[in-house]
């Protein structure tokens, strides 16, 4: 048996593959540390710049892997020291975030992908919420989520019914922001985290915050966090230089990640 993930370094970001995929990459122990060792490797490397999540095989990740659930006994155990911490170290890297879901995400596996800033999904892939079905209730972030992304009427019957969802209904639905086709799956999310890699990382990071953080915000508190954080960044280099490029009628080139 191979790691249970696999880290490839491209231009700018690094790519993260998922890669139990005997096991539709659902986790187990060693696999949360493998993928928590390479995000927190990814926060100390400077060249990495945006981190690109995906699965191997057919599927991008189905949860939990149930067998070594057998040996856990508490399941709240379980989520504090392996899916909580993960989802966290996911949405708060300093660098912007995109998961490929290539194929089946499941349970967790929803919950980790929608931990990322930016979600693509194959045509093929389908979503389950499957935790009813165990007569468990949506964990790792799942709960917070979805009715954020897709509204209350729709998260409540995903929740309750775990019916899958195709991955076009997800993109109308506003689960994720866009399904493309299967064989494009991998090109796309590389482009976008290449894109993503170039741009201006701590405004992108900040932008992230702002969003998040904005939903539990007063209209007037969130328009007092904007003026702080545009004093902050336009006393930044990157800021300079996306004005330079704007009046050169140039692509900006942004320095390295702060």
């Amino acid at each position: 048996m191979g790691e249970p993930v696999r880290v490839e370094q491209r231009e700018g970001f690094w790519r993260v593959v998922l890669d139990r995929p005997d096991r539709l990459n659902a986790f187990d122990r060693p696999m949360h540390g493998a993928l928590a060792e390479a995000l927190q490797s990814a926060t100390k490397a400077p060249d990495c710049r945006a981190v690109l999540l995906t699965g191997a095989g057919r599927g991008f990740c189905a949860g939990q892997d149930l067998p070594a659930v057998a040996a856990e006994g508490d399941l709240g155990r379980l989520l504090a020291e392996t899916w909580n911490p993960l989802v966290r170290l996911l949405r708060e890297l300093p660098v912007p975030t995109v998961a490929a879901v290539n194929g089946i995400a499941a349970g967790a596996g929803v919950a980790l992908a929608l931990a990322c800033d930016i979600v693509l999904a194959a045509r093929s892939a389908r979503f389950f919420m499957a935790f009813a079905k165990l007569a468990l209730v949506p964990d790792s972030g799942a709960s917070w989520h979805l009715p954020r992304l897709v509204g209350p009427a729709r998260a409540r019957a995903l929740a309750l019914l775990g019916d899958p969802l195709a991955a076009e209904d997800a993109e109308r639905w506003g689960l994720i922001w866009r399904a493309v086709e299967d064989s494009q799956i991998e090109a796309e999310a590389e482009a976008v985290a290449g894109r993503l890699a170039q741009g201006p990382t701590a405004t992108l990071v900040a932008t992230r915050r702002l969003l998040d953080d904005g939903l539990a915000r007063a209209f007037a508190d969130q328009l007092t966090e904007e003026a702080r954080l545009q004093a902050e960044l336009g006393r930044a280099a990157d800021y300079a230089e996306g004005v330079r490029a704007f009046h050169e009628k140039r692509s900006p080139r942004f320095g390295a990640r702060g």
